[in-house]
């Protein structure tokens, strides 16, 4: 990735599935490690703030996925003039 910035290449990343889910990774790894931080002030036990975590990082990417599809499907970019159109 940072070959592509230095080398002012242009690249793609139209949306699809692939791209939807590596925004699920990425944004999850930020919001486990915050849960994580959280329960461990809360709790002041490590082991439940990585309990805690693990539960939590499957479910909020599995639910951010779908979500992100959904919008997807709902939404269409009107190549011809840049509107977004809402399905019906």
């Amino acid at each position: 990735m940072l070959d592509l910035i230095k080398a002012k290449k242009s690249f793609s990343l139209k949306d699809s599935p692939k791209i939807s889910a590596i925004k699920a990774v990425t944004w999850r790894i930020v919001g486990t490690i915050d849960t994580m931080i959280i329960s461990y002030i809360l709790t002041g036990n490590i082991t439940i703030a990585f309990s805690i975590g693990g539960v939590e990082v499957m479910s909020k990417m599995l639910l951010y996925f779908l979500h992100e599809r959904a919008w997807a499907r709902l939404t269409r970019k009107n190549s011809d003039n840049g509107e977004v159109k809402v399905s019906e």
